[in-house]
């Protein structure tokens, strides 16, 4: 049978497409905008006829209506990271989480110690040799299509045929849909003077001819934004947005002096604008691979002078950073920063930055904390931390002593919190 044969036998709509779900089986969807809307819908409006299904995905978008406590009996979302539609299901407990560095979920996945029954994924056009291409997210995706009972597609035209290891084959597939809704756009955050501040001094220490992990938020963005005078930069990323994008058509990003892949932007999964994915379509110089390619510290640690920038939330006088929950309460996950901080501690010239506002709410609370608040997971660990960027300045923590660590961090907080953050370090003998 030839694949367009295949295709044709294959689709439907996207009620009858769900029907390969069987009760207990757990539904692997991709990160973020690789998550297939009609498919998830009609799932959602049909999910009380099915009983103790799951469904594990990083970062959804969009609130379906399976993402509901009177109904978490029947489908139950389980979050390898937490968004803003799951976080309040998370905090109250009807929203199950599965804890893993970003790199390892497909180990996970092909061990069998996560389950992936069915797949559901957004995805471009079939090509003229029968595969499909998940541009949007090949994370841990690829890694549950190899085990899946049943691999089901969302297809739309507007989903961009990227290169890499991203690809599909229509005779893997146990039913497609068809849609044709625009692709979720998500605009870069809001970038203020404190977010600048931190940004310049980061990109002040990254040479030219550095390769580059950049993940989402205002400080990654304000460094972008001040890397258009450096030359031969190079990508090795999970994410790719508009940021790096820019920096792309800008010259600025051509890849020629990177050792691993030289010539290539890899990345895992997309986040951006309509723009940004026009962009990927097709494109020579960029390759979307799994996350166990883009975010394995061996592999991207293998790239000379790569310089990782991720934010967090607090970090304490060890250096421990708790960039995933408050306290106890879950706010998104694991995620690939210690990946990333792992692979820039391996790279020849790396440099792994984590940037953070000095202080919280109006500047009432100080984010360089004697210790973690508690019940707050650990997401970087005292071993790993090395740069600690705040609007204050940097402090390298790396090979020093824990009262180096402490007097370092103390230098870069806000002002008006470096005499009480004294006094406790004083009480805690490390000063």
């Amino acid at each position: 049978m030839s694949a367009q044969a295949m295709y044709q036998d294959k689709r439907m709509s996207a009620a009858e497409a769900i029907r390969a779900v069987r009760d207990g089986d757990t539904i692997v969807v991709p990160t973020a905008v690789g998550e297939p809307p009609a498919l998830l819908n009609a799932l959602s409006d049909a999910r009380r006829d099915f009983r103790d299904v799951k469904v594990s995905q990083i970062l959804p978008l969009r609130k379906y209506g399976y993402i509901d406590p009177e109904t978490a009996e029947h489908v139950r979302h389980v979050a390898y990271f937490f968004s803003g539609a799951t976080r309040p299901g998370g905090g109250e407990g009807w929203v199950d989480y599965l804890p893993a560095y970003f790199s390892e979920l497909p180990a996970l996945i092909r061990r069998d110690l996560s389950p992936a029954d069915v797949v559901f994924a957004l995805a471009s056009p079939m090509d003229e040799h029968g595969y499909f291409s998940l541009s949007l997210a090949a994370d841990y995706t690829m890694a549950a299509v190899e085990k899946a009972r049943a691999v089901v597609l969302e297809v739309n035209p507007n989903v961009p045929f990227a290169n890499g290891a991203c690809h599909v084959h229509i005779s893997q597939v146990a039913a497609l849909t068809e849609s044709s809704d625009p692709l979720l756009e998500v605009g870069l955050p809001k970038i203020g003077p404190v977010q600048e501040a931190i940004g310049a001094y980061v990109a002040e220490m990254i040479p030219n001819g550095a390769t580059l992990q950049i993940g989402y938020g205002g400080i990654p963005d304000a460094v972008v934004m001040q890397l258009t005078h450096k030359h031969d930069l190079g990508i090795h990323t999970e994410m790719v947005g508009d940021g790096i994008m820019t920096l792309v058509e800008a010259g600025v990003v051509n890849n020629s002096r990177k050792n691993f892949n030289r010539g290539k932007m890899l990345a895992t999964f997309a986040l951006g604008s309509k723009k940004l994915y026009d962009f990927m379509h097709r494109n020579p110089a960029l390759e979307m691979h799994p996350v166990d390619i883009t975010n394995d510290p061996y592999l991207a640690g293998q790239n000379d002078n790569l310089h990782c920038i991720n934010a967090t939330m607090q970090i304490d006088f060890m250096g421990q950073c708790g960039s995933e929950s408050l306290g106890f309460t879950p706010y998104s996950g694991t995620g690939g920063q210690a990946d990333f901080v792992r692979a820039a501690n391996r790279s020849n010239g790396g440099k792994a930055f984590i940037v953070l506002p000095s202080t919280a709410k109006n500047d009432t609370i100080s984010r360089i904390v004697p210790t973690l608040t508690p019940g707050t997971h650990v997401s970087t660990s005292k071993n790993d931390i090395n740069y600690v960027v705040t609007e204050f300045g940097v402090a390298q923590l790396r090979g020093k002593t824990a009262s180096q660590r402490c007097e370092a961090l103390i230098g870069i907080a806000h002002p008006d919190f470096r005499g009480e953050l004294r006094e406790a370090a004083r009480r805690m003998k490390l000063l």
